[in-house]
């Protein structure tokens, strides 16, 4: 999953959009598939984002508790969103995915799963897109 922040071109309104890959991105908004919220044109680009960096420099290498709490907090925000959004499919990740890619299965939802490093380069390497984020637990402080 990725989060952009885009623009109107007509109204200049700013606004944040989850998309499964950058390429579905491109794909939806070829297809005229994504409009503004706030005056419904599809003229609607990404906007510069710049990245929350932190610098081990300026932290003397510990992460600011402020920081890291609003980390982690964007982190379960990700986690919610995916958990509402897309079917589990547990281990069978690797095999689920093919199954949509080759067989042009159909599915209501995205997937997501358990994956090895490997399973996802070998995935990548056949053209199917994933993407991968930390996944914390609910216990963790």
């Amino acid at each position: 999953m990725i989060k952009y922040n885009l623009l109107c071109s007509s109204c200049n309104e700013n606004f944040d959009s989850w998309f499964p890959s950058s390429k579905e991105f491109e794909k939806l908004k070829k297809l005229k598939l994504i409009n503004c919220p706030n005056c419904n044109s599809f003229n609607v680009k990404k906007s510069l984002m710049s990245p929350s960096v932190i610098n081990k420099k300026n932290d003397n290498n510990n992460l600011d508790s402020k920081k890291y709490l609003e980390i982690k907090n964007k982190l379960k925000d990700y986690k919610n969103f995916i958990q509402n959004n897309f079917e589990y499919v547990g281990n069978n990740f690797t095999y689920e995915a093919r199954s949509i890619h080759y067989n042009n299965k159909k599915k209501n939802k995205g997937i997501y799963g358990n994956a090895s490093a490997e399973d996802i380069k070998e995935l990548s390497e056949e053209g199917i897109e994933t993407e991968t984020i930390p996944w914390l637990n609910e216990n963790e402080n």
